[in-house]
């Protein structure tokens, strides 16, 4: 497909192998634009029933394929019959907002003793320290769990260890070859771990080991001889869907039967904070992915970014609707506060700083900008040059940095092999996002660190990004049955991408401003029939620039299907990724759906 993008993208039109479209058809009594969608995203026949209906019992694997966790259940049991004190210490982000919030709330269903410890991202930055073990050691606490870090706290651990303190990790975070001395670490990202479960974000394997450890205590008849009521793990699926979508890993495998089965729960609002914060956030009807990742992530994110990084946990764990309520609301005002920290220095690099896009690796750096949003800031920056980004704040000659990367690239891996080659202080993530502590005067030495690793991998440092869509539709598809055909696939996600569409030959009827910064548009198709349209913060962009042309050109655009409910009415709009302003499409195979 060649197409003249408003926003320089590629529009390339997704293969699909038209013997599977029809075998699917006959077999699975599928439509055609579902069984295309199937074929696209090369499911095989064999998957096809399983992929439709994912469910927790078809997905979920023996727990005890994870390196130690055999060893972690055993000693958490033994704390639990013993009723020792337990320490959970769980990073400020959702994804260990939400694994901290799954132990503690465990926890509490047993009646075990526990307490938790969010550090602060700017007085204490990412992981455990010295300091906040002492603080739990204080505390008379016998075990410790580190939760979404710890793969790397070497130094924290061995503290721990010389003052007779077993420390449990629960991570999914690349490591390095030799790992902490810690009583045990579960870990798919283990380098020797060989459970393929990669994927599972820190909620998710903080799900397999509860799994496995009730189980643990079910064999040992603890529940029976103690009169309590085992735990129901489903009901928790709210929270390791929260880290899922939030920490954007893959949605497949388990990861797509948690989400498909924790958005369920999330709807029955059985999570008194959840209710809460999507009460404030006015979300009356069932909660979708986008809800999740756009509505709820951010708030419970924003404590740790600008606020108090302890909120995001304490109002999963909360059971004081009075309590909830207040947390909450501060979580909202935090958001609004992190978003105009973010467009301060979102504005502060773009009118200071000359980006140089010519390098295959963006790499900014200042002085003094707020690291809670700089990783945010680095996100945008990747979406629009389709490059790995890393930005820096410089404060008494050191350096603070997040970095977000683009397929192909494993930002988290490079990041840990210029720890070990002491050209960062720390440092660690995963393949698409990471962070560092850095001197000031070892920035340039890591730029040529960095931009060989990229050379070396042959990345492609085209300018030009690519924007993959499944399928040419007529403005007439844009209703409620064909959506409900489409969310079949659903949830979408990494791994399984929501599908996209061209629709061609539009011209505007009429347009407006939505908060200064969206754009709703009704257009006219050739058929005469018209359509809703949505682009999201494109007033100051070219798709924006397009839309609000006075002019009777046609036009093509790309972009989903978007539900929109209120008051019982359901209504389907479509949301403008991109224009194109050229007549003719080259198909690559017979596409078009009407």
């Amino acid at each position: 497909m060649n197409s003249l993008s408003v926003s320089s993208k590629n529009w390339i039109l997704r293969q699909y192998n038209q013997e599977d479209v029809i075998y699917f058809k006959e077999n699975f009594s599928l439509d055609e634009i579902t069984s295309k969608l199937l074929s696209i995203r090369n499911i095989k026949k064999n998957e096809v029933k399983g992929f439709l209906n994912p469910s927790i019992k078809n997905f979920l694997p023996n727990p005890y394929i994870l390196n130690d966790m055999e060893k972690s259940c055993k000693k958490v049991s033994e704390v639990i019959y013993k009723n020792l004190k337990i320490g959970i210490f769980g990073d400020y982000d959702v994804d260990g907002a939400s694994a901290t919030a799954l132990l503690g709330n465990y926890f509490s269903a047993l009646g075990s003793n526990y307490i938790t410890y969010i550090p602060d991202r700017k007085k204490e930055g990412y992981g455990p320290s010295i300091d906040a073990f002492k603080y739990f050691i204080d505390k008379k606490i016998n075990l410790i769990f580190t939760v979404d870090c710890g793969t790397l706290s070497f130094e924290a651990i061995e503290y721990a260890k010389n003052n007779n303190i077993d420390v449990i990790v629960l991570d999914h975070h690349q490591s390095k070859i030799n790992l902490p001395n810690a009583h045990s670490i579960i870990n798919p990202n283990r380098f020797d771990d060989k459970s393929n479960l990669k994927y599972l974000c820190a909620a998710g394997v903080t799900f397999m080991f509860l799994v496995a450890l009730n189980k643990e205590l079910r064999t040992n008849n603890w529940f029976k001889n103690k009169n309590i009521v085992e735990p129901n793990l489903i009901e928790y699926l709210d929270l390791v869907t929260l880290g899922t979508i939030c920490d954007v890993v893959p949605l497949i495998g388990l990861n797509r039967a948690i989400v498909a089965q924790g958005l369920k729960i999330l709807k029955t609002k059985k999570n008194l904070g959840l209710k809460t914060l999507l009460n404030i956030c006015g979300i009356e009807n069932s909660p979708n992915i986008y809800h999740v990742g756009y509505m709820l992530g951010p708030r419970i994110n924003a404590g740790g970014r600008v606020g108090k990084s302890s909120h995001g946990a304490n109002l999963l764990l909360n059971t004081n609707p009075k309590d909830a309520f207040k947390i909450a609301k501060e979580l909202d005002q935090f958001n609004q506060q992190r978003q105009y920290l973010e467009k301060d220095v979102l504005d502060k690099i773009q009118k200071e700083i000359k980006i140089n896009t010519s390098e295959p690796v963006i790499i900014i750096s200042g002085n003094n900008w707020h690291e809670g949003v700089i990783g945010i800031v680095a996100a945008r920056i990747k979406d629009k040059f389709n490059k790995p980004v890393i930005i820096i704040t410089i404060e008494n000659g050191i350096g603070k940095a997040s970095a977000r990367s683009i397929v192909g690239f494993d930002i988290g891996s490079v990041i840990i092999a210029a720890t070990q080659e002491n050209i960062l202080m720390k440092g660690g993530g995963h393949k698409m996002a990471g962070g560092f502590t850095i001197k000031v005067d070892q920035i340039e030495e890591f730029k040529k660190f960095i931009f060989k690793k990229f050379t070396k991998l042959n990345q492609n440092t085209t300018k030009q990004k690519p924007l993959f869509l499944d399928s040419i539709i007529s403005p007439t598809a844009i209703n409620l049955e064909f959506y409900n055909k489409v969310n079949v696939l659903a949830p979408f996600g990494s791994g399984n991408p929501e599908p996209k569409f061209v629709i061609e030959n539009l011209k505007t009827v009429n347009h407006k401003i939505i908060k200064e910064k969206h754009i709703k548009s009704v257009l006219l198709g050739a058929d005469g029939s018209t359509i809703k349209t949505i682009a999201f913060n494109s007033v100051d962009n070219e798709i924006g620039a397009y839309l609000l042309k006075k002019d009777n050109k046609l036009f093509n655009i790309a972009g989903k299907l978007s539900l929109n409910e209120w008051r019982g009415q359901s209504n389907v709009e479509f949301i403008i990724d991109d224009i194109s302003v050229n007549k003719t499409f080259k198909k690559m195979v017979p596409s078009s759906i009407g």
